[in-house]
């Protein structure tokens, strides 16, 4: 953590941020100044230093696991991409559904999507979106388009169009609230302006953004305006691995078993508007997920 030294020069008193980093084997000290005052947005300001800091890490780690990952796919048979390929969708799916409410088990979904048996006793809206999902999951990796309006709302409608026909593609017009967080959706009127600085940003962005970085603003900024009355998660976690897909990184599921710290991430990012809170967390664990790649010799 980041920790406040005073200073002093005659009468007078100086604030900095310090940090210590290890790399390489050696501690290396990072300092910000403050002034001869604490500012009010103090969080803030750590927030943001501790993520420039710690991105000077991560960012050499995150290419080593792209350079790392792209040498493994060369020497690997296109038939084994394929099934490590089918091997993702389905956790993914099953992840990403279960996240959002979905009944079905990972058995129940691999029984689904490899054979397409129907789970028993199990809602058919829960087997009809998994397989929406799936479907579009794939269409995402052929897509040649920038993420744009028309592109989610697309996406929106396959993943909808038959469960919930009267919300699937289209913006909502009401107010929604997020079950169990302290974090208000903006209003109907406000989302549409904001959908359009969204993609305005985007397209800025993708090419000066750390591609992993971009994943992260990409999913929070988007889940964030909320625009549809259901599935913006799911929507959310798409744009997320289009972004590293498009950009050679591996592509990264977020587990149902760690929803909590997802959840927290996100939330803490939402109420308090410091982005690098989840930009942070998503960093670490993507490195965790792709940890291997780390331990691989870089030629």
């Amino acid at each position: 953590m980041a920790s406040i030294r005073k200073r002093k020069v005659g009468k007078h008193t100086y604030y900095y941020l310090e940090h210590a980093l290890r790399r390489n084997g050696k501690v290396e000290k990072r300092e910000l100044y403050l002034g001869k005052t604490l500012p009010k947005n103090l969080n803030e300001i750590k927030s943001n230093f501790l993520g420039q800091v710690y991105k000077e890490k991560w960012f050499s780690a995150l290419e080593k696991i792209r350079n790392a990952a792209a040498k493994e796919n060369r020497v690997t048979p296109p038939s084994a991409r394929e099934q490590e390929l089918e091997k993702f969708s389905i956790k993914f799916t099953y992840d990403t559904q279960r996240i959002e409410g979905s009944t079905l088990t990972l058995r129940e979904t691999a029984d689904l999507l490899e054979k397409g048996i129907s789970p028993r006793a199990k809602p058919v809206r829960d087997a009809k979106e998994a397989e929406a999902h799936q479907k579009l999951f794939y269409e995402m990796l052929e897509t040649k388009k920038n993420p744009s309006l028309q592109l989610v709302l697309e996406w929106h409608h396959k993943l909808f169009s038959e469960t919930k026909p009267d919300l699937a593609g289209k913006v909502r017009q009401h107010q929604v609230a997020i079950a169990g967080s302290r974090f208000m959706p903006p209003s109907p009127a406000e989302v549409p302006p904001l959908l359009g600085e969204f993609f305005k940003w985007y397209a800025r962005s993708k090419d000066k953004t750390h591609p992993v970085e971009l994943a992260a603003l990409a999913h929070l900024k988007f889940v964030t305006i909320h625009p549809f009355a259901d599935g913006n998660g799911r929507v959310s976690r798409l744009l997320m691995n289009f972004v590293l897909y498009r950009n050679g990184f591996p592509m990264l599921n977020i587990p149902y078993e760690g929803r909590s710290g997802y959840y927290r991430a996100l939330e803490r990012a939402q109420t308090k508007r410091l982005d690098a809170t989840f930009v942070q967390w998503l960093f670490k664990r993507y490195l965790k997920e792709y940890a291997r790649y780390l331990k691989v010799k870089q030629k």
